[in-house]
């Protein structure tokens, strides 16, 4: 894996859920790097990411979306 592609090297990749807001509803951000996602909270992006194949993240994200989860 290159530096360039790498969304923890490269913090420009990062772009934050729509469900964020101005006055502190931040929750996550994402990257999407080669092979994976990388997931952090947006409002302490200084403490530790999780990464997932794209395929998971995918799953997951489609899940929450049917109401699968939660």
């Amino acid at each position: 894996m290159s530096g360039t592609s790498d969304p923890i090297a490269s913090p420009v990749g990062w772009f934050k859920s729509s469900y964020s807001n101005g006055s502190g509803g931040e929750c996550l951000e994402t990257a999407v790097g080669e092979g994976h996602t990388t997931v952090r909270d947006s409002k302490d992006p200084g403490r530790a990411t999780l990464a997932f194949s794209h395929r998971a993240w995918a799953d997951f994200v489609g899940a929450m979306r049917m109401g699968r989860l939660g």
